[in-house]
């Protein structure tokens, strides 16, 4: 009753063509929009398809997604693959600070067994053990420092020589912190052997 005419021509002609079977567009005509590139359209595609419907699927294949990243992260620690490693390992200067320290004897690397001996030593209720106990644990900690120091100087002179253009941020301090586990127990895996130069 009060809507206005143009409306009403508006509906009518929304019906009628609507009656009327469609007919295909011209294909020179332009359509109002940009083809996408192929590789854009397939991968919308794919998106679509993997996409779940619900937030309990989207969430298990999230889970899913990142048990599978893990496992490939662990197999890559396991067998030195440079694809699949953790940012902290990842690259070229990591790579050379993992061998600079696997190739050479650490004091640090026999800490842990040496610490086992002088807490078994320091039980000994016998002064004489207990005191050599006690400087067991200053020379260790001393020759610790003192071949940390040592590396850390070495690497200092090494990385720039050799990566002139790499990000050489934090791998000395990286290459110290592996000369405190032992070499069997050492993730990424050592690549070389003692004495093979990196």
């Amino acid at each position: 009753m009060f809507r206005s005419r143009s409306k009403d021509q508006q509906a009518a002609t929304a019906k009628s063509t609507a009656d009327q079977p469609q007919q295909p567009r011209d294909p020179q005509a332009p359509k109002g929009r940009p083809t996408p590139k192929r590789s854009d359209a397939q991968s919308q595609r794919r998106t679509r398809a993997t996409t779940p419907a619900n937030r309990k699927d989207a969430v298990k294949a999230q889970r899913e997604a990142r048990r599978a990243d893990l496992a490939r992260q662990r197999e890559a620690l396991a067998n030195g693959d440079e694809r699949y490693l953790p940012v902290r390992d990842k690259g070229p200067v990591r790579r050379f600070a993992r061998d600079y320290i696997d190739s050479r004897w650490c004091v640090a690397e026999f800490f842990l067994p040496a610490a086992v001996l002088i807490l078994v030593l320091t039980m000994i209720r016998v002064p004489q053990i207990q005191t050599i106990a006690l400087l067991a644990w200053l020379v260790i900690i001393v020759l610790i420092v003192l071949d940390s120091v040592v590396i850390w100087f070495r690497l200092g002179k090494l990385l720039p020589e050799r990566f002139p253009n790499e990000n050489l941020k934090g791998a000395k301090a990286y290459a110290v912190m592996r000369t405190l586990q032992v070499r069997r127990l050492r993730l990424p895996k050592p690549q070389v052997k003692r004495g093979q130069r990196p």
